[in-house]
């Protein structure tokens, strides 16, 4: 009953269809890919019958192969064009595929058949053969879809106890014969070829089922990952107003503008307002971090004189590099460097690592910043005196929501992500970000982008991406 609903019923869901499309699919994509192999097969078995018995009946038995063969070609194109979940192509696929199962195996069954009455009593090796390496490919390719592999077992079978029965029916020949030892060799042929045929049968279908339960989870991670984005876009969005309205408050009250402060209040508004800054960054992050996972942070790409940006970059980090105590010294170099760049995102990356430079260094340490061509690459380092970065630490330095220095005693604080998104930003640049570090004797990052030439820098005319908006 299972493979007459099979046959003739194609059931109207969503599931079901795509279970059926997918089968279908692969169904034609192993035949596609098999298509020589069993060219080589046909053709050598039928050229053998032809010299060693008739050549005439070899060519038409081919002739009758090759047309199922191309009918199966056809059938294949129009299964590979089918994007759509309509039930009546569907059923119409199915019928399609019954018929052209069973042109293909009567074809090959008759080609057997024909053999074997050529052939003397006894042996029959070649037509047994050949249709035991058709068996055989049935039950490890066609199990995709079971009706197509049921029908070809039963032309198969059929054709097999044929053979077997032929001689018996014939000869009569007593039970000690080597007659019946072959009826008895088939039988056993075609029990081994059924049960590898369901063998891979159940093999395919637990397959199919994991892939339907991993595109499942997917589509659940998918939905649960665009409402996180949402929930966080939302809060930051509803977070920013009122916080920029407090930051501003603690700053205009620390500066003195709005009167003098007592005293005893100082130390509270200090704080109040370091750790609004740090709420404002966190919020800003994670708005970076939500346009990142949406590909909706745009880019504005020109060409930049690597000069101009990193003097602009220092300059911006100098007073946070003061109050963490620490020195900047940019190294001077000689040539002219131009890069194709969001000038505004690249500043973003140099401030992290320069402001990371300056956390992790010791008070009255040095942070140099310096700038190296090779090739057509050009990198621009940032090495800080600090206590170094552990070995197998890069998942964390350029993970989300972690810093290597995880402890409660640590002394500089930040929420984790300035690494990542850098990392981000660099790879919309098709750049690289790394680092080189022994553990107490600092660290060097540095970021890794193409040189345009000083023609193109002059043009403006760098690649297509000039001064053109782009998403990451």
């Amino acid at each position: 009953m299972a493979l007459v609903r099979e046959l003739f019923q194609v059931e109207d869901d969503p599931v079901s269809m795509e279970r059926l499309r997918r089968q279908l699919k692969d169904f034609v994509n192993v035949g596609d890919n098999l298509i020589w192999q069993r060219q080589g097969i046909f053709i050598a078995t039928l050229v053998l019958a032809g010299f060693y018995f008739d050549p005439l009946i070899s060519g038409y038995c081919y002739a009758a192969i090759l047309f199922t063969e191309v009918m199966d070609m056809v059938f294949s194109r129009r299964v590979k064009e089918w994007h759509d979940l309509d039930v009546v192509k569907a059923r119409w696929f199915m019928r399609w595929l019954v018929l052209n199962t069973v042109a293909s195996a009567a074809a090959l069954c008759l080609a057997v058949i024909m053999i074997t009455l050529q052939q003397p009593s006894g042996g029959h090796f070649t037509p047994l053969f050949f249709l035991f390496a058709a068996s055989l490919f049935a039950a490890v390719n066609n199990h995709q879809i079971l009706p197509a592999l049921v029908l070809r077992l039963c032309f198969y079978g059929a054709t097999f106890f044929f053979i077997a029965t032929w001689d018996i029916w014939r000869m009569r020949p007593p039970l000690d014969s080597e007659i019946w030892l072959q009826f008895f060799t088939v039988a056993f042929v075609m029990y081994f070829i059924v049960d590898c045929s369901f063998v891979f049968l159940r093999l395919y279908r637990r397959g199919l089922a994991q892939i339907e339960e991993i595109t499942e989870e997917h589509q659940k991670t998918k939905a649960a990952l665009e409402i996180k984005s949402q929930f966080l876009s939302t809060v930051s969005h509803e977070l920013r107003t009122p916080l920029t309205s407090i930051k501003g408050t603690l700053d205009l009250i620390n500066s003195g503008v709005m009167g003098p402060v007592p005293e005893q209040m100082k130390p509270v508004l200090t704080v109040a307002g370091k750790n609004s800054k740090r709420l404002a960054d966190l919020i800003n992050d994670l708005l970076d971090l939500q346009k990142i996972e949406a590909g909706e942070l745009a880019f504005r790409f020109n060409v930049l004189n690597v000069r101009d940006l990193v003097t602009d970059s220092v300059n911006l980090s100098e007073s946070y590099a003061e109050q963490m105590g620490v020195s900047l010294k940019v190294h001077d170099w000689e040539e002219e460097i131009y890069v194709n760049g969001d000038a505004d995102r690249l500043s973003q990356v140099m401030a992290n690592l320069i402001s990371n430079a300056s956390k992790f260094s010791h008070k009255g340490g040095l942070v140099e910043i310096s700038v190296k061509l090779t090739g057509d690459k050009v990198r621009i380092l940032v090495k800080d005196t600090g206590v170094g970065i552990p070995e197998n630490a890069k998942e964390r330095v350029f993970g989300r929501f972690s810093q290597v220095d995880s402890s409660d005693q640590r002394r500089v604080g930040g929420t984790g992500l300035g690494m990542s998104i850098s990392k981000k930003i660099i790879e919309r640049h098709d750049g690289q970000i790394d680092y080189e570090s022994k553990l107490g004797q600092g660290a060097t990052f540095f970021i890794e982008l193409d040189v345009i030439s000083v023609a193109a820098s002059r043009t403006g005319d760098a690649s297509p991406q000039n001064l053109k908006l782009k998403s990451a």
